[in-house]
């Protein structure tokens, strides 16, 4: 694989996005949505806020959406998702879309970036923001409902920008 680019998305990156992103969904391991994007949602909701994707080798390897984690008086946290290609994990491409997150967050005017939802199972994305100076808060128990039925903690975790 060559190098590994992160840049803003473009209209032509939607339908890679759209089915790394319906992957994950599909996993039903980390995030909450149930529903997988169309064309149309997957516009809808990549183009919210802001929007990264990973290129490697001409097509995208990962993606990252940046958005507001609150409004007026907290307006300043942001929150993030990240997913990356299943055939491309493990080749630290996460890794390069949140510290480019971390970056972007900043020059957007955020002072923290804040995860609501880092599901306890989910042990290499849990590491990687530990490793990159995110504190954990604590654990909500139960609080996830993955593809099996079962009910995980998750982990409340930011970083000062």
């Amino acid at each position: 694989m060559s190098d590994i680019v992160i840049r803003p998305m473009k209209d032509e990156d939607l339908p890679e996005m759209i089915r790394i992103w319906n992957r994950v969904v599909e996993d039903g391991m980390a995030f909450p949505q149930i529903e997988e994007l169309d064309e149309k949602e997957g516009y809808e909701f990549f183009h919210q806020q802001y929007t990264a994707a990973a290129i490697a080798d001409g097509r995208v390897a990962g993606l990252y959406i940046l958005h507001p984690n609150n409004i007026g008086r907290a307006g300043r946290i942001a929150n993030a998702s990240y997913a990356v290609d299943a055939g491309l994990r493990g080749q630290h491409i996460g890794e390069k879309l949140v510290k480019d997150c971390l970056v972007q967050a900043k020059k957007q005017g955020y002072r923290i970036l804040q995860f609501n939802a880092v599901v306890a199972s989910n042990i290499h994305a849990y590491h990687l923001y530990l490793r990159l100076g995110f504190v954990d808060l604590g654990i909500i128990p139960g609080a996830f409902q993955n593809k099996n039925n079962e009910y995980e903690d998750i982990h409340v975790m930011y970083h000062t920008l």
